[in-house]
């Protein structure tokens, strides 16, 4: 609908004559499938189509045989996705109340109304919208057994000649443009249909005699001859237009004030109608009760696996059952385990792109997939394994994100995405809940992958930076610990062999001291988001570059020592860092100085300084360019550091909960500054952004679990038994052709590995005693040579070049220094809670 005028217009009683006059005077629709093309509506082909607001009331599916999904924003429906969970198939079905003398209302706008579900985690919802001239009450629900939603009218009023009306904006094949719209008489029945090969919809109605209920009815182009511009203009329904399309069109239709609708989904817009309408075929509550018994035998199931019985306080009990309707609502059920980022579309109602959420990451998937299995889903958690060994690539890696059925969409690389699987797997284990699931090649091809590739990504979890990055480092080490597992012989001990490398060099790589970062906080050193790959071999002088930053209309670059995040918490979490180390609180007292804000629903954090995703200083939609805001996810990564530090973490899930909508779902973003009304932002409430975003409400989940375990559900068991909050000291030390090492500590094995087979020839201390070795089978897709450089005392060199099995050179020599054994981190008490 336009949605650039108010919707409550009061005209004339003069004009509203005229306007009825005219519309009785338009050609009626004949009974037949194709209206003559003369009774095509005007104004082709429309404004150019947006999706609706991401602000979601709630969201919900069936868990039956039905492949439809819905969202509610504003107290009415919003996409409809079919047959898959990618794929929203309208913008909105709303609702207008009018007299036919002046007066109407659009319900949507009215903004006074209440919503809740018909039973605790039970996606079928009540709203009740009061008026000072009526009350509608709307009851929603997909019927299990069919791809149809049905929703129930009953509008309430002392004011005999109000009447009530539906608005439908279909956007099928996941885009406005293209669509066509009718109004027809089947089978004896008026249907409004819309279709856009190969999907159609229709929309039916019956009364409370289950008896026809559409009545007058008209096909328009979107701001121009569409339903609302009727009564923008008019003031009373005065079109009747049979047919509108192609382009961007919507469908309005006349109701009794007490009706039951069917929207209806298939190949053909016959197919829709005969699902429509066998759903009205049986009372609206049957539709409620199928619903109701599916989800409460899930919900209990769930809490019968459940390993620990979740003790949820006071008002939180809600959000927690919210939470875990909302992470399996949006699993697909053609690709089963497979699950998109969000119901909504960020921004959507500035333009016509879907947006990206209507994506596979593999990271938010597996973080999904642990919060389903935190409170007992291991099934859905086992299908979510089975789908990504499906798709994982040859090489070994996931894409950056995905189409459900594996396609790429953007072809990144995000050594973090190649290890959650990894981490999934390992947790299903730990628990005896593979199922005969043998993750064990996914694994070797993972580990693999990540050993060629690392320890620099060329993307960090937020997909902006190459670099070496604390969140996708701790990741990587507890896939290699935890995957070892899986790996027989030498490739699991060349795992664990790489994992205490990356464990004790960590700081090396990615700490910044001395900086006037570091003096204004009064810190000696902190973490730094993104170390450049060049810090490897030239050191922290590395850290003097430029990293860009992106989403920014300026272009703007900062010195990677001069840019934090709040990534390293992750270290902590996984066990490989004690909550107590000076470093990780030193790095705590700067990013709070930095991102950390205090709003009136509790303390958030933004991603990182500089950010640029997220609305602009005026509030405009984020096109690109704009100001980043807090992440409610970010404060729930928060609470799981603070619950090791021994802190009481009710505060951070409350305010989780604190910046959900109404209906308990909780946003990507919320909005940092003064108030913007006229943008519906409000400090420490909702941003434009994704809403809900399923991965925050899997940390919400994962968070409250962890409450009661006293320590993270998601903490790897090995990589804590391994490393206990302490790097150990690495035997080994890694020079990879992509990953040049400049020194290493006196003492360890110099290990030279390679991507084919090769012979290192080398020497000591200046090219002495010169000797060849083999670069063997690793397992994990390299090749190794181990140089017996462990008597080199501090200061001695290691020399050597490369000759590969085909006989050629790597054309160059390399250094390796011995320095002085470093002493493992770790200064605090071992790592906090167990």
């Amino acid at each position: 609908m336009d949605v650039r005028n108010s919707g409550q217009v009061t005209l004339p009683p003069a004009d509203a004559v005229t306007a009825v006059q005219a519309m009785r005077a338009r050609p009626r629709l004949a009974d037949h499938l194709e209206p003559d093309a003369t009774f095509d509506a005007p104004g082709a082909p429309g404004i150019p189509p947006t999706w609706t607001s991401s602000a979601k009331d709630v969201v919900g599916c069936s868990l039956g045989a039905a492949r439809l999904w819905f969202t509610l924003g504003y107290g009415i429906v919003n996409e409809v996705y079919w047959p898959r969970v990618d794929l929203p198939q309208i913008r909105d079905l709303g609702f207008i109340v009018a007299d036919g003398k002046g007066f109407w209302a659009e319900v949507k706008r009215g903004g006074d109304y209440s919503l809740r579900s018909v039973a605790s985690g039970v996606p079928a919802y009540e709203i009740v919208h009061a008026h000072a001239r009526y009350t509608l009450r709307l009851r929603i629900s997909p019927d299990p057994r069919r791809d149809v939603l049905a929703v129930e009218c009953s509008l309430e009023s002392g004011e005999p000649d109000l009447r009530l009306y539906v608005l439908l904006a279909p956007h099928l094949g996941a885009t406005g443009y293209g669509n066509r719209a009718t109004v027809a008489q089947h089978r004896g029945r008026r249907v409004l249909w819309a279709e856009r090969s190969p999907f159609a919809l229709a929309l039916a109605a019956v009364d409370e005699l289950q008896q026809d209920a559409i009545g007058r009815a008209s096909a328009g182009y979107v701001g121009a001859s569409d339903g609302w511009q009727d009564f923008a203009r008019n003031g009373a329904m005065t079109w009747d237009h049979p047919a509108a399309g192609p382009g961007n069109v919507a469908l309005m239709a006349e109701l009794p004030n007490r009706c039951v609708l069917a929207l209806g989904f298939g190949s053909s817009r016959e197919a829709a109608t005969t699902l429509a309408v066998s759903s009205l075929m049986q009372p609206f509550d049957n539709i409620l009760q199928a619903q109701a018994t599916d989800w409460e035998a899930w919900h209990r199931r769930c809490g019968e696996c459940c390993a620990s019985p979740v003790d949820v306080p006071g008002g939180l009990r809600e959000q927690f059952v919210t939470s875990t309707t909302v992470l399996r609502t949006h699993l697909d059920k053609t690709y089963p385990g497979a699950m998109v980022a969000s119901l909504s579309v960020p921004w959507g109602d500035s333009g016509n792109e879907r947006g990206g959420y209507h994506l596979v990451w593999p990271r938010d998937l597996v973080e999904c997939a642990g919060a389903l299995l935190a409170f007992g889903g291991e099934a859905e958690a086992r299908d979510t394994l089975r789908y990504l060994i499906a798709t994982q690539s040859t090489e070994g890696h996931w894409h950056q994100n995905q189409w459900l059925g594996g396609e790429p969409f953007w072809r990144g690389l995000q050594l973090d995405e190649t290890a959650f699987p990894v981490l999934l797997a390992a947790a299903l284990a730990d628990r005896d809940a593979l199922g005969g699931i043998e993750p064990a090649d996914m694994v070797r091809r993972a580990l693999g992958c990540i050993a060629r590739r690392g320890p620099s990504t060329d993307q960090d979890r937020w997909e902006e930076n190459a670099g070496l990055n604390t969140f996708t480092l701790a990741t990587c080490i507890a896939a290699f610990v935890t995957g070892s597992a899986f790996l027989d012989g030498a490739a699991g001990r060349w795992g664990l062999a790489l994992a205490d490398f990356w464990n004790a060099n960590i700081e090396d790589w990615t700490v910044a001291e001395g900086t006037d970062l570091a003096r204004e906080a009064a810190v000696s050193g902190y973490y730094v988001r993104t170390a450049p790959p060049t810090v490897l071999q030239n050191g922290r002088g590395a850290l003097d570059e430029l990293i860009p930053i992106r989403n920014r209309a300026d272009g703007a670059t900062l010195k990677a020592s001069e840019q934090v995040s709040t990534d390293f918490l992750q270290l902590v979490r996984f066990g490989l860092r004690s909550p107590n180390d000076p470093l990780i609180r030193d790095s705590l007292k700067v990013v709070d100085r930095l991102l950390k804000v205090d709003t009136p629903s509790g303390p958030v954090w933004r991603r990182y300084n500089g950010d640029g995703y997220g609305e602009h200083e005026d509030g405009r939609p984020y096109d690109g360019t704009g100001v980043g805001r807090p992440w409610p996810l970010l404060a729930g990564e928060r609470g799981h550091y603070d619950l090791l530090a021994g802190q009481d973490v009710l505060p951070i899930l409350n305010t989780m909960a604190a910046t959900a909508s109404p209906g308990g779902m909780i946003p990507e973003q919320v909005w940092d500054a003064g108030p913007i009304s006229q943008r519906r932002l409000h400090l420490g409430r909702p941003t434009g952004s994704a809403m809900p975003l399923v991965w925050a409400h899997a940390e919400f989940i994962k968070l409250l679990v962890s409450r009661n375990l006293g320590h993270p559900f998601d903490r790897p068991r090995a990589v804590w038994e391994r490393y206990k909050g302490r790097p150990r000291k690495a035997e080994c030390a890694f020079w990879w052709p992509h990953a040049q090492i400049r020194s290493a500590p006196a003492g360890s094995r110099l290990v030279i590995a390679l991507p084919r087979p090769g012979v290192v020839r080398w020497g000591r201390d200046g090219w002495q005693a010169v000797t060849e070795t083999a670069a063997d089978e690793t397992g994990l897709g390299f090749h190794a040579a181990i140089l017996d450089t462990a008597e080199l005392s501090q200061g001695g060199q290691a020399e050597f070049t490369i000759r590969w099995d085909d006989g050629d050179w790597i054309g160059a020599d390399y250094r390796i220094e011995m320095t002085a054994t470093k002493e493992t981190r770790g200064r605090g008490d071992g790592g906090g809670t167990a």
